[in-house]
């Protein structure tokens, strides 16, 4: 069966001055007809901007130096914008990553979607265009399309806003769908009815889907064939069972030996009758929301209800669920950066929850947080010396005793202690969350909450952030509160775990037993979603723990 879609010794230019000289370098592969072929790697291997060559979408400051791009025999380097234009959305189209960004803001998604409709010529009147508009968010199974279709994307929920990206991509039944990373900002259970969905339109339609991931359980779920990338260049591509199971590259068995497994290592010993560090209890939060999805009418919503746990020096408790499951706000109510409307979060006994501004400056010191976002929650224009220093000056330190802490703890965490001098942007984003976690530690807390702290990390440097907490953890004797919607994730760090649903703890148990019998019904259902479950990575080198953990050098995640 001829490809429909080949690439031909493709090589794109990086500007001077850049790491390397090339961000896609002699890269080939052909897709055929029905077959959805993975591209993986980490990021900055090129993948993203092999798909954008495809569109014709590269940003300006690179270009094309050799090579072709052949979509059903046609090349379509070197055509004019009229016909690549031509092309997009009716022969090829593409879902994007972040589809809050790539939907306009100001226009009604049904108003998007036709469009599309409009701009290629497909001769529809607007009456013609509506219905075909509501038949697509249909297909995609999106609820009440007649209604949704009057929605602004702000009104919708990130796996909604997925579906009409989905929806606009099929509008003109395209040959080729290309797919760049279109779940990995969504949950387990959503991850899993985008992925069912995409292999769900590939078959009914007999597209062919080029499909952009870092995550193996992904490629596990869906792939037929897998092309690994590794700065910028094809390191090895083959049926997806051969290369999931039996890698030939050793980059390629680096990347499969850093997915964390879904069955969880031997528990450690906890002192179950030590008293907790940490304890909550009843704690409520409610928000006044305004509009009520795409409806458009105003409610309240109960984001935390009658939520209880206890965390042990030492312990990591993980907090998993869906997004809007409220378990980010837990977090935050844990440290107070909200205030709870009801109830008590105990730090060795005395209820912090309701202290006033003085009262509780002692006890900042002693819960600290890792944010999710590395990019967004260091400040971009102060230097990390200064942005770890800030937290103990705050308390009383003077400041040249605490930039001399600061390079103290970038060495703990495995940075180059001559760090303090630069600024956030001069690091990739897993040596960012190392600051992240630097500046956390430069109170000494005793508790310590990490939210989604690897999320959106690749998976090498996912493997190493968690070694980090863990070594910490043990070194420091601190109590934990993990939080996150990747089950494999929690398998591997957390001790015990508690299920959120809507606001509410369901189950909590040790992590072994949590997963081998979960009882509660939701819970089951999020280990079924998690993509590539029947899927274990091969054993291909030592796995994650504390005691092998050792830090790369500073160049050694960029």
């Amino acid at each position: 069966m001829s490809a429909v879609l080949e690439v031909e010794n493709l090589t794109i230019d990086l500007p001077p001055g850049a790491d390397r000289a090339h961000a896609v370098e002699d890269v080939s592969f052909a897709l055929k007809p029905e077959e959805i072929l993975c591209i993986v790697g980490e990021s900055g291997s090129g993948k993203s901007m092999t798909a954008q060559a495809v569109m014709g979408l590269l940003p300006p400051l690179v270009r094309i130096s050799g090579g072709a791009v052949r979509l059903e025999g046609v090349d379509l380097l070197g055509r004019s914008e009229a016909d690549l234009r031509d092309v997009r959305g009716r022969r090829v189209a593409m879902i994007f990553q972040e589809p809050m960004t790539a939907l306009n803001p100001l226009m009604r998604v049904g108003d998007q979607i036709a469009e599309v409709l409009r701009f290629h010529g497909t001769g529809m009147d607007k009456a013609a265009r509506r219905r075909r508009t509501a038949e697509l968010l249909e297909a995609v199974g999106l609820p009440e399309p007649e209604l949704l279709r009057h929605s602004y994307p702000f009104r919708l929920s990130g796996g909604q806003r997925q579906r009409v990206m989905i929806a606009m991509a099929l509008a003109l039944e395209p040959a080729v769908l290309i797919a760049d990373e279109p779940t990995t900002a969504l949950d387990v259970t959503t991850q899993a009815q985008i992925l069912a969905l995409i292999k769900k339109i590939q078959a009914e339609r007999h597209m062919a889907v080029l499909f952009i991931t870092h995550d193996f359980g992904v490629v596990a779920e869906i792939a037929d064939r897998v092309a690994v990338m590794q700065h910028g260049r094809v390191v090895e591509i083959g049926p997806a069972e051969q290369v999931l199971n039996a890698p030939q590259h050793a980059y390629t068995r680096r990347l499969i030996a850093a997915v964390p497994k879904l069955i969880p290592p031997a528990p450690r010993p906890v002192d179950a009758a030590a008293i907790p560090v940490l304890a909550a209890s009843g704690l409520v939060k409610t928000y006044a929301a305004r509009g009520g999805g795409f409806f458009g009418r105003g409610r309240t919503v109960q984001a935390v209800k009658d939520v209880a746990f206890e965390i042990r020096r030492g312990e990591t408790l993980g907090l998993v669920g869906e997004s809007g499951s409220g378990k980010s706000t837990v977090g935050r109510l844990v440290v107070r950066l909200l205030d709870p409307d009801g109830g008590a979060v105990r730090v060795d006994g005395i209820d912090i929850a309701g202290l006033r501004r003085r009262a509780l400056q002692p006890y900042r010191r002693r819960v600290q947080m890792v944010f999710q976002d590395p990019f967004a929650s260091l400040n971009p224009r102060r230097k990390v010396g200064k942005i770890i220093a800030d937290g103990p000056v705050a308390q009383g330190m003077k400041r040249a005793e605490a930039e001399a802490k600061a390079r103290e703890l970038l060495r703990l965490v495995g940075l180059d202690p001559g760090a303090t001098e630069r600024y956030p942007h001069e690091f990739s984003g897993g040596q960012r969350q190392r600051i992240g976690i630097a500046r956390a530690l430069a109170l000494e807390p005793e508790i310590l909450v990490a939210d989604e702290p690897v999320s959106a990390l690749d998976v090498s440097v996912q493997e190493q952030i968690l070694a980090l907490l863990d070594e910490i953890r043990v070194r420091l004797r601190l109590a934990m509160l993990f939080i996150t919607h990747d089950l494999r994730v929690a398998a591997q760090i957390c001790d015990r775990i508690a299920v959120m649903r809507r606001g509410e703890i369901v189950e909590t148990g040790p992590t072994a037993e949590l997963f081998a019998a979960p009882r509660h019904a939701y819970t089951r259902e999020l280990l079924a979603a998690v993509p590539g479950r029947h899927w274990t990575a091969p054993s291909l080198q030592t796995p994650l723990s504390s005691s092998t953990f050792s830090p790369p050098p500073l160049a050694g995640e960029g």
